[in-house]
């Protein structure tokens, strides 16, 4: 059966398996470790669970196996087997994985003083000795070995004795035409050795111009009597070179027919390195081996979460089967309800995947699925409420629920109207029943806790809670109904006994209210002043800006501090027209301020043109507005914009 991926995110798995990954060396295990679903054989989970066991004695009596990461080898194999050339690095890479097989023999084979059975694939390894030592007889530092053969060993002191004869020739002429010189040593031109000769003395110096300096005052010549030494030179670089790569070819056979028993030998340190990821992932979390059963019953005693801090985590005891085939948990909220039912499903999910488990002792049933409801499931994208999200994935939870599943549900018909929710919440209880599942359900409702109490194999259980100190305790009393304590923890908070005995009132009724032994006394809400609002006043709130100057209203300009009377309201751009002494000029309103309202200074129907206009215009408008005229309208005032 494979984990699908929310589940392991909602009980936190895949936080688990990140941890367990770092335990493993090579990418092989790694990955498989990834991928790693829970086993439904029992004969292949016991062993599964014993290799873990043997695992870790191991590593606890020899240290930490002598393993490494093979991922480069696989490829260098697959290009032995095509026929490639190998390099004197990739055959490097293979004499080490040689040692690192026999170091692991070894480290298996001290295994067998104590009674383990992983230390018995030693067997299965092979670390092909032949192949190692001819590897490390002939390549060395990256490099053929000069006497990977006698041939090899031959051409390259022929070589050396070839180069140092050329050099003393080049030196003997050197010293011999000082004078024909422009320094007094040899240098080297495109890999030919040469003299620096003056140009004036070319002739004097037989052979052949290879180079010349940037001014062309220095010619680089490699005299006639170096040159066949050169080229005595290049015919044994071709020599050396094939036979370096003859050995190579050798050595790249030798692995190709190799290639079958390490590949063997690669895929058992895969699955050793994976074995022994979880004996060293047992160690670091202090856990044990469980024991495994087929009778639908689950025992954990002092079981903590596996990725809690193992100083701040309240061991659980919890115990359910047989007679009991669910169990609903109560309690105050941040009591531990979600943690605890976490805590049981990934313990057998742990123990499913051959994992020891953070516990005094366990004893876990096998299941063929694992289920479950957490978080408020809120999907913004297919637009789900909370209460949508969750009843989604409750059916789908029931349409899977067999005889042979863990169901886990937290906070059980919540997000919706409590009594509507309560009854959805039974209702999904007494589904789960019928369907044989093993499962653990929290929730706040009291009729919840009553179905509970009278219904067979489904039992009660709460979260404790110190009242002292209005924090919980993490424990889980099984067979018991918790209490929300909303009423203790608000009243010890300070609530006043009025707004506590209505709400009390509201939920059970006026003798509950009347019974309540407050723990605070009586007191009452203290209101604290807070920012006050800045109001228009009435009768302004409606002003706008066009209205805020009228036609003939006399303003002050600024800067200047000139009077002026307004001949044009403002616009939508905040520009109004004022009349100045002998002109009329465009203004932004906020150069502008009221000095006298028009209404202070003229009577209600003042004809504002007496003003403004010329008495021939106004003539002319008084002849436009009675009959037909040809009559233009001029403005000669002078109008300017500021």
């Amino acid at each position: 059966m494979n984990l699908e991926r929310n589940i392991e995110n909602q009980i936190e798995f895949d936080k688990l398996k990140d941890l367990w990954s770092t335990f493993a060396v090579t990418d092989q295990a790694k990955d498989r470790i990834r991928k790693v679903s829970v086993c439904l054989s029992e004969t292949e989970l016991r062993k599964h669970l014993k290799d873990t066991t043997d695992a870790r004695v191991l590593i606890e009596k020899l240290g930490t196996p002598p393993l490494q990461n093979i991922t480069e080898m696989n490829d260098i194999l697959i290009a032995a087997q095509k026929g490639d050339c190998l390099t004197p690095y990739q055959l490097e890479r293979v004499e080490i994985i040689l040692v690192v097989i026999r170091r692991l023999k070894e480290y298996l084979r001290k295994g067998k003083m104590y009674p383990n059975s992983l230390a018995y694939y030693d067997e299965n390894l092979d670390d092909i000795p032949e192949l190692h030592e001819e590897i490390c007889s002939k390549i060395r530092n990256g490099a053929v070995d000069d006497y990977a053969s006698k041939e090899l060993g031959q051409l390259r002191n022929q070589l050396i004795r070839c180069e140092e004869q050329m050099k003393q020739k080049a030196e003997q002429l050197l010293r011999s035409h000082k004078d024909c010189m422009t320094d007094s040593y040899c240098t080297y031109r495109n890999g030919r050795i040469c003299l620096p000769v003056k140009r004036e003395y070319k002739l004097k110096i037989a052979g052949s111009v290879i180079d010349k300096s940037s001014t062309g005052s220095t010619l680089f010549i490699e005299p006639a009597g170096v040159a066949k030494y050169y080229e005595e030179m290049q015919l044994l670089k071709i020599e050396e070179e094939n036979e370096v790569h003859r050995i190579l070819y050798t050595l790249s056979a030798f692995v190709s027919a190799s290639a079958p028993v390490l590949h063997e030998d690669l895929a058992m340190i895969e699955k050793l390195d994976f074995i022994f990821s979880k004996g060293k992932l047992s160690l670091d979390m202090g856990a044990v081996e469980p024991a495994v059963n087929t009778e639908r019953k689950i025992t954990l005693t002092e079981a903590r979460h596996p990725l809690m801090d193992q100083t701040l985590a309240v061991p659980l005891q919890f115990s359910m089967g047989e007679k009991v085939q669910g169990i609903v948990i109560t309690g105050p909220n941040t009591g531990g309800k979600t943690v605890a039912i976490k805590t049981v499903m990934l313990t057998c999910i742990m123990v499913q995947c051959g994992l020891h488990v953070t516990c005094k002792q366990a004893d876990i049933c096998m299941n063929s699925s694992y289920l479950c409801d957490i978080g408020d499931g809120q999907n913004l994208a297919e637009n789900l409420s909370t209460f949508s999200a969750h009843i989604t994935n409750v059916l789908e939870v029931l349409r899977e629920a067999n005889q042979d599943s863990l169901v886990i549900i937290d906070e059980l018909g919540s997000g919706t109207d409590p009594t509507e929710g309560m009854g959805i919440a039974i209702a999904i209880l007494e589904e789960l029943r019928k369907s044989g599942a093993l499962f653990l359900a929290t929730t706040h409702y009291p009729e919840v806790k009553e179905y509970a109490a009278r219904t067979e194999h489904i039992i009660n259980a709460r979260m404790t809670f110190d009242k002292k100190t209005l924090s919980p305790t993490y424990q889980m009393v099984i067979g018991e109904a918790g209490e929300s304590c909303a009423f203790y923890i608000a009243d010890r908070l300070g609530m006043p006994n009025e707004m506590l005995r209505a709400a009390i009132r509201a939920a059970y009724g006026e003798e509950a209210a009347a019974s309540y032994q407050f723990q605070t006394p009586e007191n009452s809400l203290t209101r604290k002043t807070g920012a006050k609002l800045s109001k228009t006043k009435k009768g302004n709130h409606h002003v706008t800006l066009s209205d805020r100057y009228k036609i003939g209203d006399s303003v002050m300009v600024y800067p200047e501090k000139k009077i002026g009377i307004v001949c044009a309201p403002i616009n939508e751009k905040g520009v109004l027209r004022v009349q100045l002494p002998g002109k009329k000029i465009w203004i932004n309103h906020k150069r502008v301020k009221l000095h006298v309202a028009a209404t202070e200074l003229y009577p209600e129907d003042y004809d504002f043109s007496i003003l403004f206009e010329t008495v021939e215009n106004r003539k002319k408008r008084h002849d436009m507005q009675r009959k037909y005229t040809d009559a233009v309208l001029a403005y000669n005032e002078i109008d300017q914009a500021d």
